[in-house]
């Protein structure tokens, strides 16, 4: 499952807002709008969420999810650690 912040990292590293990436997935900008305000995983209809991942991997994102591997080379960016809010 996707969090809604790797979806809005993931959005950062292409370079793109909101409007691009609904664009790219084919879904509307609302819909990325509550799938970046859900808490931890990404809320939301499965095709939707599906159109947005799968854009992402056409565009060259790899999801890591938690303690996942990474074999396929590239630059990342994840947390080492659980971390706490810092709110």
């Amino acid at each position: 499952m996707i969090t809604a912040n790797q979806l809005r990292a993931a959005r950062a590293l292409l370079g793109v807002d909101q409007k691009a990436l609904a664009e790219m997935a084919g879904v509307s900008v609302p819909t990325i709008q509550r799938m970046e305000a859900s808490e931890g995983d990404v809320r939301g209809i499965v095709d939707s969420l599906m159109k947005v991942v799968n854009a992402l991997d056409r565009a060259g994102i790899e999801l890591i999810g938690e303690h996942a591997r990474s074999d396929s080379g590239g630059r990342g960016v994840r947390f080492r650690h659980l971390r706490q809010k810092l709110n």
